[in-house]
């Protein structure tokens, strides 16, 4: 044969290579799409309870502080340097028992004053009576002469004046002598301000003051404290609530304490008062202003008294739980399980702006006017699928809640995972019930 093949003019088609990626590339997107097909339809994975009758309790936490019922700040009403202070912090005290004395040479040279004022009006009332005598005895011999006419009207003029002019010098000494005998009163009393004794049984909690200092008596301004007796034998906690379980709070209510110096006890007490005002009512009436007071949290004091007796310490942390209602066999689910959705209600009619009435007439109705209104349900387990249930929910304790209607005994609810709860479940989404532990899906997730 005469001819030669060249090998350039020999080349393979492309088709084969182009189908092949083309293959490849449609697996790859079935692959895409049937996993986001599987991802968007597959069954969520969901924990359930069953709906069963339970004790309910229902309680209101609250952190404070113990502190004795009776406790008396102990304040001098005068001023001076502290000369005698024979107690110590933490000494128990008797009523009567001196807690301090305060150096009284001021007071005693007061007292030595006022009382030589005293007795200086008191000779002055003396002398202005022994005035006052004589100017009677002229006065009545003067009225007898001038009966018979024996002296002039003048002359009787005269000694009518005498008269009326000692009587009332009389009267200004005798009220001289009774501010006199105040003056003294007050300070013979200021005088025995120095020595404060104790006014109940009790013991010292608190000692601000030494011997030595100076303090200021409350006569005119804010005193200075220098201690507290309290009674440590009778305590009550103080303890905080906020506005939406103050309402809850009532005298005589039973209380379980746990003081955190006292660990795995618990003790009883009973509440005693409930504050009529917040705490912080005060301050935003003062002029804290709109923005300040409606920022802070409004708080009410309630007392509750230990009935045991232990050695506690005014100022040691308590958390008070308060049993409020309790509800015996009643339907209940976990709390979890319910959540807050917004359903539609009931057509809305609106109203007429024409304040005129009007011939009464056929109206169409209008399904699309509808209210979206939260509503509290539950996601009720039915075979592979779940159905958004509203409920009406009674009172409820740490891990339970009653339910007044929308569920029967024995129906199962979804109660995890949270996020599934809370936002992915829909009416009639496919659920798989697992009882391994459930990972949070992170947000944004398919």
């Amino acid at each position: 044969m005469g001819f030669i093949l060249n090998a350039t003019s020999v080349r393979k088609s492309p088709w084969p290579r182009r189908l092949g990626a083309l293959c490849l590339l449609l697996l790859i997107a079935g692959g895409i799409g049937g996993y986001v097909y599987y991802s968007k339809h597959r069954p969520t994975l969901v924990h359930v309870a069953k709906a069963a009758r339970r004790d309910v309790i229902e309680s209101v936490v609250a952190n404070g502080r113990l502190q004795p019922v009776v406790q008396v700040k102990i304040s001098p009403e005068v001023s001076g340097e502290i000369i005698d202070l024979p107690v110590r912090e933490g000494q128990r005290v008797k009523k009567g028992d001196l807690l301090l004395r305060i150096r009284p040479d001021n007071y005693i040279a007061s007292r030595r004053s006022a009382e030589a004022s005293y007795k200086a009006s008191v000779a002055s009332l003396a002398q202005s009576a022994a005035s006052l005598e004589k100017t009677e005895i002229e006065y009545r011999r003067n009225q007898s002469l001038m009966r018979d006419h024996l002296i002039s009207e003048t002359v009787w003029v005269e000694a009518q004046t005498a008269r009326d002019v000692a009587k009332a010098s009389h009267d200004s000494f005798a009220h001289q002598v009774d501010v006199a005998k105040a003056a003294l009163a007050r300070a013979e009393e200021e005088l025995n301000k120095t020595t404060i004794a104790s006014p109940i049984d009790g013991t010292i909690s608190r000692l601000n003051s030494q011997l030595g200092e100076r303090v200021v008596g409350t006569a005119m301004m804010t005193g200075t404290e220098v201690m507290v007796v309290a009674d440590l034998s009778v305590m009550e906690a103080r303890v905080e609530v906020g506005e939406m379980d103050v309402v809850l709070m009532q005298t005589g209510l039973i209380a379980s304490l746990e003081v955190d110096a006292f660990r795995d006890r618990k003790f009883k007490g009973r509440i005693t008062e409930v504050a009529n005002s917040s705490k912080n009512s005060a301050n935003t009436s003062l002029g804290g202003g709109a923005g300040t007071g409606s920022q802070d949290a409004t708080r009410f004091e309630v007392r509750v008294r230990i009935e045991e007796k232990e050695y506690f310490r005014p100022g040691m942390s308590v958390t008070a739980q308060v049993e409020t209602r309790r509800r015996a066999n009643v339907l209940t689910i976990p709390i979890p399980c319910v959540t807050t959705r917004l359903l539609t209600n009931a057509p809305v009619i609106p109203a007429s702006s024409d304040p005129a009435p009007r011939t009464p007439r056929a109206i169409a109705p209008e399904p699309s006017r509808e209210r979206i209104r939260p509503t509290e349900v539950v996601f009720v387990r039915d075979g592979a699928v779940v159905h958004a249930r509203p409920v009406k929910r009674g009172i409820s304790d740490d891990m339970y809640v009653e339910i007044l209607e929308g569920l029967m005994e024995q129906e199962e609810v979804v109660s995890a995972g949270a996020q599934a709860i809370s936002r992915d479940l829909m009416e009639g989404a496919r659920v798989e019930v697992t009882q391994e532990p459930l990972k949070a899906t992170p947000t944004g997730s398919p």
